[in-house]
């Protein structure tokens, strides 16, 4: 009897455990399942964000530079417009900070990037890695040294616009005279051709003789500083032409200074501060790139692609610059005709 018993109390332990581990087991594969459903919805939220809307990256260089912020507000505002969430990033012409970003874009399963990028050379690495995520490349104002990676490179036709510049500042010289070049950065692709583009007109000109060229990196600070070196080694200088505006403010800052105000001095983006300068008789012209319109095509473009697979258009895209003077100033807002 006591064994019968006894037996019958294990039975019933046993019967017990059996219990227990099934409900560890269906606790187990409920979690697991519960996971599973976890991770799938944390991927589609990366893919889309604000409400399913899909994401556009927009990487440029400092906003602190009136012209990048125009580029950055112009592809926001076309993107928002379109019906799409966006990232506004700066890589400041970082190019680890650039990588960094290009990492965000893709880890946010981003639709499409907007780049105007930190260097010609050391970028393609960076756009490369978007598209082998899956993820294309909108290139605005600068190009990269490599075809058939980007979805597209639009630009100023930088070419034509330093002709335009060129022309201008020989003719305000009167085609003879001292002069002074400032470069912009060596990584940049534009500098190269623009400073090209000056002395395709100027050194057609026996009489222009260029005293001094420097580097000035886009940067006005320094071009105030190189300029200011310059003045010292050149007291009869009677011309500055500048590869980017930010150069020229700060050139003529530094003549302003000395007290040389009776210089020319030209320079390259359409800056509204050189405008205004252009209309007080100070900066003589500039030459206008349409920043906002190079980023709203950027976007355009990216939209189709986003749609169709393609955007129906080459790659290389150039888009002509205007000459901004004195007889016409009145006429250019930011970085474009007034509306």
């Amino acid at each position: 009897m006591f064994n019968a018993e006894r037996q019958k109390e294990q039975l019933m332990k046993s019967q017990r455990m059996v219990h227990m581990l099934v409900v560890v087991l269906l606790a187990v594969l409920a979690l697991a399942g519960c996971g599973q459903s976890s991770t799938t919805q944390s991927a589609s939220s990366t893919a889309t964000t604000g409400g399913g809307k899909k994401l556009i990256v927009i990487i440029t260089p400092s906003p602190a530079n009136v012209f990048f912020k125009a580029e950055a507000d112009a592809a926001n505002a076309e993107a928002h417009a379109l019906g799409y969430s966006t990232l506004v990033l700066s890589h400041d012409d970082d190019v680890n900070k650039q990588n960094q970003e290009i990492d965000t874009a893709i880890a946010r399963h981003a639709s499409a990037i907007i780049l105007d990028n930190a260097g010609a050379d050391a970028s393609v690495a960076a756009v490369q890695k978007a598209k082998s995520a899956g993820i294309p490349c909108f290139l605005i104002d600068r190009e990269i040294n490599a075809n058939g990676i980007a979805a597209a490179q639009i630009v100023s036709n930088n070419a034509q616009g330093a002709q335009l510049g060129g022309q201008e500042f020989v003719k305000l010289m009167g085609a003879k005279g001292n002069y002074a070049e400032l470069v912009g950065l060596a990584s940049d692709t534009n500098a190269a051709v623009r400073s090209q583009g000056f002395h395709s007109i100027i050194d057609q000109y026996p009489n222009m003789h260029m005293v001094a060229r420097q580097n000035a990196d886009w940067d006005q600070t320094k071009a105030f500083q190189v300029m200011q070196t310059i003045i010292q080694a050149h007291h009869d200088l009677q011309g500055v032409i500048s590869g980017n505006d930010t150069m020229a403010l700060g050139a003529w800052a530094a003549l302003q200074e000395a007290h040389m105000t009776n210089v020319i001095v030209v320079g390259f983006d359409g800056n509204p501060y050189v405008i205004d300068s252009i209309k007080k008789g100070g900066i003589k012209a500039t030459v206008l790139q349409p920043a906002a319109q190079l980023a709203k095509m950027a976007v355009d473009e990216a939209s189709q692609y986003i749609k169709t697979g393609s955007t129906g258009k080459p790659e290389k895209q150039l888009i002509d610059c205007v000459l901004v003077t004195a007889a016409n100033a009145d006429q250019f807002g930011l970085f474009g005709p007034k509306q």
